[in-house]
């Protein structure tokens, strides 16, 4: 009898595609996704240990699995496996596997099988290697996620990510084209670049290819038609960037620079590595390049000593850049970090009465740039089935739409209508007019 298995998943799009690799592993081993609504024989849970409620996520579906399926295996993955290691073993956990060694995610388990025992496969980063992972699926078969980066350097004082990631690793450019001809062979229509800081991409590589080598090695893949970047930091908009940005038009018009915060002050307290002038000049520049561009962005509200006009700065610079998306998390201490033990925490009510304020910027910021497309024409990728027959997708700026007519896996020409609550209504059209 087969046995079956099942990912649950939190955290970022590096995670994403972590699991997909891994998923792959298991399937190329003989094991069959877990049907829906049945127990899996074994459970991953590719954890997140990037704020609190990441955590608690993370131990709650093991918990969950284990108390309904005692007999299954539990497999703990990722970040928090990273973190906590050996105290994750009161979990019943069968393998506690960290940021290394996912390509052996099967045979560990099995050995750990084959043996009765616990494994506890987390080592120290120091010196490790980019771990070469491929998929070949992933999100219906439109979109492709593929991972070229691993691990930051920079050591924001709230951020846990390189204790658990490691310093800088990069996949070399031929492996990039390589990857990226694998998948649209597979029949993937848009890439998406990502890493835990895409921005340091090839820094410790022979030669030191820059983040545009790496995108122009998938842009050159035939097949592929889009290409989208995930999470930059302002300082990787230069001259050379945006010229080279500009001469590939497969990449999406879609930039998601991480902001955090619209003050100095914070920002200087969170040991970013910018102003918030020089974000705003990174921003222009793009959008001097690509006129259509739309932005994106993280901003952590309730950071240590945050005062109400700080907090009230970071509101207006976003209003002053006009984000389609804005990611709003409260302030989360993480263990290790210098930001855990500063002075001025900000109590829990006061963060949580900022997120809301600013998720509400962030929505009315997102009706105005969706707004300023109505009645356009843009290509949308279709992505899904909705209901009554509808079908959505994605245009290059990253907004969702849904139309009547056209086939998923395909580019349309689709003329925007009317605003939903966070997406569009749009009519497939014949040709750009």
């Amino acid at each position: 009898m087969l046995k079956t298995v099942r990912f649950y998943t939190l955290g970022c799009k590096v995670n994403q595609y972590d699991s997909q690799a891994m998923l792959e592993a298991f399937l190329a081993r003989g094991y069959v996704p877990a049907p829906p609504g049945e127990p899996a024989d074994v459970f991953v849970v590719n954890t997140c240990t990037v704020t609190g409620t990441g955590d608690q996520k993370s131990l709650q579906a093991a918990r969950r699995y284990k108390r309904q399926n005692p007999c299954g295996e539990l497999i703990l993955a990722g970040c928090l496996a990273q973190r906590m290691g050996e105290k994750l073993r009161e979990t019943g956990a069968r393998l506690i596997l960290g940021t290394q060694y996912r390509g052996r995610i099967v045979d560990l388990l099995e050995e750990a099988l084959e043996e009765n025992q616990q494994v506890v496969a987390v080592e120290s980063l120091a010196g490790a290697p980019f771990e070469p992972l491929s998929i070949h699926a992933h999100e219906g078969h439109t979109r492709a996620v593929m991972k070229i980066q691993e691990g930051c350097d920079n050591r924001c004082t709230y951020c846990v990510i390189p204790s658990v990631r490691g310093s800088i690793r990069s996949r070399t450019v031929e492996s990039v084209r390589r990857e990226a001809l694998a998948l649209a062979e597979a029949g993937f229509c848009e890439l998406v670049l990502t890493g835990v800081h895409l921005t340091s991409y090839g820094r410790d590589l022979p030669g030191k290819p820059m983040l545009a080598d790496a995108i122009r090695a998938a842009h050159e893949a035939e097949g592929v038609q889009r290409i989208r970047l995930g999470s930059l930091e302002p300082a990787v908009v230069t001259e050379a960037f945006v010229r080279a940005a500009q001469e590939m038009p497969k990449l999406c018009p879609q930039f998601h620079l991480a902001l955090q915060s619209g003050s100095d002050t914070v920002l200087a307290r969170m040991k970013r590595r910018y102003i918030a002038a020089q974000y705003l000049a990174a921003v222009r520049q793009l959008h001097e390049a690509f006129p259509d561009a739309s932005f994106t962005t993280d901003v952590i509200v309730g950071f240590p000593g945050e005062t109400e006009a700080e907090f009230a700065e970071t509101a207006a610079f976003c209003r002053n850049i006009g984000f389609l998306k804005l990611h709003v998390f409260p302030f989360s201490p993480r263990e290790g970090t210098l930001a855990a033990s500063m002075e001025g925490q900000v109590p829990e009510p006061v963060k949580k009465e900022r997120v809301r304020r600013l998720i509400a910027v962030g929505e009315e910021l997102s009706a105005a740039y969706r707004r300023e497309l109505l009645g356009t024409v843009q290509p949308v990728l279709l992505e899904e089935r909705g209901p009554g027959g509808t079908l959505g997708g994605y245009t290059p700026q990253y907004v969702h739409v849904t139309c009547v007519s056209g086939k998923p896996s395909r580019i349309v020409m689709v003329r925007l209508t009317a605003l939903t609550e966070a997406g569009m209504k749009g009519e497939h059209v014949e040709t750009m007019e």
